[in-house]
């Protein structure tokens, strides 16, 4: 049994109204061994329709005047209710199937009865406890951790220590049944997680500290056929449509069609390098370009015959300013035969970084295509200086040609680089992994094993509003990862996001979420988004989040039957990421 608190008055649409007995102003009562709540805002109500137990939501109260005594007016506390769920055969089902009517009577519910409609409690999956009744709630990992998930909200608010609470109870729990079937990659733009966090054992976490002022020596293993794509490069190096893009795109096809043929490309700088200094048409900017090709492959002695050279501008060839000699084209020139002909033969390119082999191609290409007639050469040398500049930091973050180790957990800190490597990092991460996961479970159904992919401050990089970067570039980048948080699923492919500005967010992207943990956000587009957005999100929760206290977060989505408003328990302080404040008390104390 429990205790009776009154009964129902009126009932509109699914607003339920209940009139109070006058001893139901407890806080807190205890019946038989049982402890209840009192009635309060975001109190659980009981209410008796026949055989069925009806669970309401306490939305509001306020007294009704009733009669005039002799002492004085008299005054009853009424209460208006939300139904949430039903009792069947004492089990809890979510959703509004069943209304009561005028005169059933209301109940206090206990603590179990409660427990019972988040879900039964799994010790070793505590996260916190629900803000209203202080009882423990645990994930329903199961169901949530299969899903795209959204952590937001204000800085301060604890959004980064729920983030890490999660992965950090799922890690400890789980670690050695997740090693091998599931692979865990953290985005991390500030470097929080670097350090103990998430996990503290490093045979089962990998962490790359990117640094692009050359500092550092941790480099990001990306596969080569990831960074030898021409929609990549079109992007990295903001590559026009109609001249740069084809250019581009004949760089990597070249490639890729002699790859395996031996010596292809040593055989390929030395035709296109003659093919130029015995041209009957030559350009002036013929050699600027062979200089650089000799300086890359290291021919010295080409280089110094080229730094020679002078331009006839009336007569359009080349000539030695010494000599006299001069370079008259044909296959037969004597010039080129005498001085060029043994160091062009002689060149040896020998091993060398993909970065290298990327400007070398660049280069030879446009050479090649001058020599054609196939492009002008004020269109594609200001592609060729991009190149030099990106390839630059590029070069301190990357290894090409080597595929990561697949450890269960790895960690990109992002916090010593730059912003264009902010930008490229995750779009060439997440193309990677998601390429490479598909590929391997695309036969599978369901998928055979998962990937996590954990963005934190994804502001960063799914914003609609940066106008720091081209149009091109910010929508390829979107479209991969709508495309990833559209599709994912079906390949076992998950997003955690987690971000201070959700309205900054693509909408696509936030349309797709699964599950949201919103913790304070005070800014009129972030809530007006989330009303747009979240259809399990009540009015009293909504109404909460502007208010919500430090490490208080709303959960609600497709895990959870009902929303809740949950205080998260704070970690161990050698497990909390490294984004707390400032203690000035000490920092400026004498």
């Amino acid at each position: 049994m429990s205790i009776a608190i009154g009964e129902v008055i009126a009932v509109k649409g699914v607003n339920i109204l209940v009139e109070l007995y006058e001893e139901s102003n407890k806080e807190t009562l205890f019946y038989q061994g049982e402890k209840f709540k009192g009635v309060s805002i975001q109190e659980h109500i009981l209410i008796k329709r026949g055989f069925k137990d009806i669970v309401a939501l306490v939305q509001g109260e306020y007294l009704d005047e009733r009669f005039e005594q002799e002492d004085g007016k008299s005054y009853v506390r009424k209460v208006e209710l939300k139904p949430i769920g039903y009792y069947d055969q004492s089990e809890f089902y979510e959703g509004i199937k069943h209304l009561p009517m005028i005169r059933d009577v209301a109940y206090l519910m206990n603590e179990q009865q409660v427990r019972q409609i988040y879900g039964e409690a799994d010790d070793s999956f505590v996260i916190g406890e629900i803000l209203k009744e202080e009882l423990p709630v645990s994930l329903p990992w199961a169901s949530l951790f299969n899903t795209h998930i959204g952590v937001f909200g204000n800085t301060g608010s604890g959004k980064s220590n729920t983030l890490t609470n999660l992965y950090t109870t799922l890690f400890t729990n789980k670690l050695q049944s997740l090693n091998g079937k599931s692979h865990f990659v953290v985005v991390d733009f500030n470097g929080e997680y670097t350090g103990k966090q998430l996990i503290n054992d490093r045979d089962f976490k990998q962490v790359y500290d990117l640094d692009t002022r050359g500092g550092g020596d941790s480099k990001f293993p990306l596969s080569e056929s990831v960074f030898w794509d021409e929609e990549v490069f079109g992007i990295l190096f903001k590559a026009t449509e109609n001249t740069q893009k084809p250019f581009l795109k004949r760089v990597v096809s070249g490639r890729e069609r002699f790859r395996d043929t031996p010596d292809s490309l040593d055989n390929y700088a030395k035709k296109t390098i003659a093919r130029a200094l015995k041209s009957t048409s030559p350009k002036k900017e013929f050699a600027e370009l062979v200089r650089e090709i000799a300086d890359i492959v290291g021919a010295d002695g080409l280089r110094d015959l080229v730094l020679q050279l002078s331009w006839h501008s009336k007569n359009s060839n080349f000539y030695y300013l010494t000599s006299q000699n001069t370079l008259n084209g044909g296959d037969d020139d004597g010039t080129y035969l005498q001085f060029f002909d043994a160091e062009v033969e002689a060149i040896t390119i020998g091993h060398i970084s993909q970065f290298e082999e990327l400007r070398l191609r660049v280069n030879i290409q446009l050479l090649s295509d001058l020599v054609s007639g196939y492009v002008q050469f004020d269109h594609i040398q200001p592609l060729l200086k991009r190149v030099e500049a990106s390839l630059k930091s590029l070069e301190r973050v990357f290894q090409i040609g080597e595929n990561p180790v697949n450890k269960l957990l790895t960690v990109v800190s992002l916090r010593k680089s730059n912003q264009e490597i902010k930008k490229v990092i995750p779009l060439l991460l997440a193309k990677y992994y998601y390429g490479s996961h598909k590929d391997e479970v695309i036969n599978d159904s369901p998928p055979s094993h998962t990937f996590h992919m954990i963005i934190d401050e994804a502001h960063n990089i799914l914003s609609m509003q940066s106008n720091r970067e081209s149009e091109s570039w910010k929508d390829y980048r979107l479209e991969l990862f709508e495309e990833i948080i559209k599709e994912g699923r079906k390949f076992g492919f998950y997003l955690t996001l987690s971000s201070q500005r959700p309205a900054d967010i693509s909408p696509t992207i936030m349309s797709q979420i699964h599950n949201f943990f919103i913790h304070r956000l005070v800014n009129d587009r972030d809530l007006m988004l989330l009303d747009n957005t979240i259809s399990t999100l009540d009015s009293l929760s909504r109404s909460m989040i502007p208010n919500l206290s430090k490490g208080c977060a709303v959960i609600t989505g497709t895990s959870f039957d009902i929303p809740m408003v949950v205080q998260f328990k704070p970690l161990e302080k050698e497990s909390q990421p490294d984004s707390g404040d400032v203690d000035l008390h000490s920092l400026w104390s004498d």
